[in-house]
């Protein structure tokens, strides 16, 4: 139940878990490099979102401007945190709980979600798919077709997990709110702050020559040596300086850091 001074939330059914699995299905539909699976995330998350609030234009507003947000996840293992999110939602859970929760396991299900599905299931079916079609036989292309379509369906079942935990995790939740909304907090930034090794890589190709023979690498044996990943640390730093003290359109930061790229690996810098 929520709590006293939280509007009420109106109930989800069923149909509406399972309209917000097949909706899932667009969670890459509109991918971009500033954040990355967010429209798909709130395209999915709409029709929950705006039942949940019901008249309460307001919360409905605040809840898919907070999905809007940055977020890259597994597609097969998005459902499971969409129905978490959903049931939270309609248990009026604080905003900063749900939000940290949702940063805090995107990336950690993106990794479960890889590893069963893309480098375990699909990997091992095709590999028996594609042995009974070099044998002529069609139980190759149809076992890969069968097993495919049980992915796509297991959208459904999966939102539905993820519902259920979250109604049967509601009460836990309120009672220590401020300890899991704080320690969400900390494990999202720390995923974030991770993330930056991923997706951020520069390297230094620029050598000061010593002798005639030899050479310093300044990647390798300046900046490695002093503070490994220092350059793109400190890029992203300076993107967040520009992006919230300097309000910097992310399109253009985007576009600054297309054309730095470009150019500096023209000139052999990096």
């Amino acid at each position: 139940m929520a709590s006293e001074d939280t509007p009420k939330r109106n109930k989800l059914t069923r149909r509406d878990i399972t309209k917000l699995a097949l909706r899932s299905l667009f969670n890459q539909s509109a991918m971009n490099y500033e954040r990355m699976q967010a429209d798909g995330w709130a395209y999915a998350m709409m029709p929950v979102l705006k039942k949940t609030y019901g008249d309460d234009k307001k919360g409905f507003s605040e809840a898919m401007k907070a999905n809007l947000e940055f977020i890259n996840t597994n597609n097969y293992a998005a459902p499971l945190l969409m129905g978490l999110e959903a049931s939270l939602e309609e248990n009026g859970q604080k905003r900063s709980t749900i939000d940290g929760l949702r940063i805090a396991l995107f990336g950690p299900l993106a990794g479960i979600g890889d590893a069963i599905t893309w480098f375990t299931i699909l990997p091992i079916v095709a590999g028996i798919s594609a042995s009974f079609a070099k044998q002529g036989s069609i139980l190759g292309p149809l076992i890969f077709f069968i097993v495919y379509v049980g992915l796509f369906f297991a959208r459904i079942p999966i939102a539905h997990l993820g519902y259920t935990a979250g109604t049967n995790a509601i009460s836990r939740i309120r009672e220590s709110s401020a300890m899991i909304s704080r320690a969400a907090s900390i494990l999202g930034c720390t995923v974030i702050g991770g993330l930056i090794a991923t997706y951020v890589q520069i390297s230094v190709k620029t050598k000061i020559p010593v002798t005639a023979t030899k050479s310093i690498s300044i990647q390798t044996q300046f900046f490695d040596n002093i503070f490994p990943n220092i350059l793109p640390l400190g890029y992203t730093f300076l993107l967040y300086y520009l992006l919230k003290k300097k309000n910097v359109s992310p399109v253009v930061l985007i576009l600054i850091t297309f054309v730095l790229a470009i150019v500096l690996s023209w000139l052999g810098v990096l």
